[in-house]
């Protein structure tokens, strides 16, 4: 783990940011909203009311990976449609994408239900996930992205504070629904995260693995978020290319790695919208294994040899995006 608590260096860099803003409400360049809930913490809206867009979900991404990793759009695009690409790399894989970008924590409080990340998950470290890594921490300040189209209340933040022992007014939540701008990118920018998570689940030492780079086609605007759940898994599932620099030996590389790219599950092959709808809209139904990359490179450090698993898949994408 890099030196520095998550959250702490998460706070400064959304310091740095809205003090670049010079608003305290409204920093106008990321088109991002900035207030406070009574008894509560503050609240940086990028997508629910505030208009947001591709700065807003820059920022959003490099919250959720700690500021860990660097975020940028690339040109790219999908049967011959310009989509640009969201692409990430860092150099500390482990903690800005496990201990802080994976999606792990269903914050749910009453009639409320978000899907919680970032920094503050190191700071509740209940999930079982963390006990696998080795990593937990104090915190002063927590600092979280919620994906949902409902502006957190006090009782959210009550809950918050509860399970990250971080008093309610020192904390601060990033959101957007999934159908945003925002929410979109920071979702596609999960391609480095999707292979390590499943790497851990088939066993791979996440030790191992010492720089991430992917890239992801990010799609263009849903009409809602259930659509914009559907494109965006699309994007990791079926456009993502993932590159790992990892130690050790070739044999376990390339056992493993052959695990790891979404064409080996059984539910690979249709856009996950139809998927979705299959299992009932029941994520728990779908086979666990199709949650991972279209393609994986392993370079090995150690002994220089390059193993490449699964590839794209345009043809879906483009029924994806565009049907």
């Amino acid at each position: 783990m890099p030196q520095g608590q998550l959250n702490s260096r998460t706070t400064e860099f959304v310091e740095r940011t809205l003090e670049a803003g010079q608003d305290s409400r409204v920093t106008a360049g990321a088109r991002i909203a900035v207030g406070r809930v009574e008894g509560g913490g503050r609240v940086i809206d990028c997508g629910i009311n505030a208009p947001g867009g591709l700065d807003a979900g820059l920022f959003l991404a490099r919250v959720t990976l700690a500021d860990l990793a660097s975020v940028s759009l690339v040109p790219d695009e999908v049967a011959g449609t310009p989509c640009p690409s969201v692409v990430v790399h860092t150099d500390h894989p482990i903690a800005a994408c496990m201990a802080s970008q994976y999606a792990g924590w269903q914050v749910s409080v009453g009639d409320y239900f978000a899907m919680g990340s970032g920094p503050m998950r190191a700071a509740y470290g209940k999930e079982p996930l963390f006990e696998d890594i080795g990593y937990t921490e104090h915190a002063e300040h927590a600092v979280g992205s919620l994906e949902t189209r409902k502006t957190p209340t006090s009782a959210v933040f009550e809950h918050l504070a509860e399970k990250t022992a971080v008093e309610a007014s020192a904390i601060t939540v990033v959101v957007a629904p999934t159908a945003s701008v925002a929410g979109g990118l920071q979702v596609v920018a999960r391609s480095v995260e999707t292979s390590l998570h499943k790497l851990h689940e088939i066993s791979f030492d996440l030790s191992r693995v010492r720089s991430g780079f992917g890239s992801a086609p990010l799609p263009p605007p849903a009409a809602d978020d259930l659509a914009a759940l559907g494109r965006t898994n699309d994007s990791v599932l079926y456009g993502s290319r993932v590159v790992l620099w990892v130690t050790g030996d070739d044999d376990s590389i390339a056992e493993l790695g052959a695990k790891t790219p979404s064409s080996v599950s059984p539910d690979h092959g249709a856009p996950f919208a139809e998927i979705f709808k299959r299992y009932d809209y029941d994520f728990y139904k779908i086979d666990p294994h199709l949650f991972s990359p279209a393609q994986v490179t392993f370079h090995n450090v150690d002994t220089g040899w390059t193993q490449t698993f699964g590839s794209v898949e345009p043809t879906l994408l483009e029924r994806s995006f565009f049907a």
